[in-house]
């Protein structure tokens, strides 16, 4: 595995981020979610590169860590959305569409694990749904 810089950890970090933010859009992260959050990551979200933080530690597992953080410190979940917003009008290269596929595929799944989408969790999937077919 090669080891990454961070800018690599920082596409991990922020794309924990939004997974928190499409959790908590109702105001309650639930286990299901962090279940669900952690099976995707180990299933899928590994397998998309080779990169390693620091420690030797695959970087994907950045985004479980950021999720925890952000459910542990609580933190707002529309500041988390516009976050990322940001962060990818500013990094559009990083977001190939196999990537798009993947964060979409995962924030489904996400807000489906408790009892299927809520409104809110709708509201904030169809935003980025939007925000990642823009050209």
């Amino acid at each position: 595995m090669e080891k990454v810089s961070s800018p690599e950890l920082l596409f991990y970090q922020k794309i924990g981020e939004l997974f928190y933010a499409v959790a908590a859009s109702d105001k309650i992260v639930r286990e299901a979610e962090y279940k669900m959050l952690t099976q995707l990551v180990e299933d899928q979200w590994k397998k998309q590169d080779d990169f390693e933080d620091q420690f030797g530690t695959d970087a994907a597992y950045q985004i479980s860590i950021v999720f925890e953080w952000f459910d542990y410190e609580r933190m707002d979940a529309n500041d988390c959305f516009e976050s990322f917003v940001d962060y990818y009008k500013d990094h559009k290269n990083l977001f190939s569409e196999k990537r798009k596929d993947l964060i979409m595929n995962t924030v489904k799944s996400i807000a489906d694990a408790f009892n299927g989408s809520n409104k809110s969790e709708l509201i904030m999937i169809t935003n980025l749904q939007i925000l990642l077919n823009k050209n």
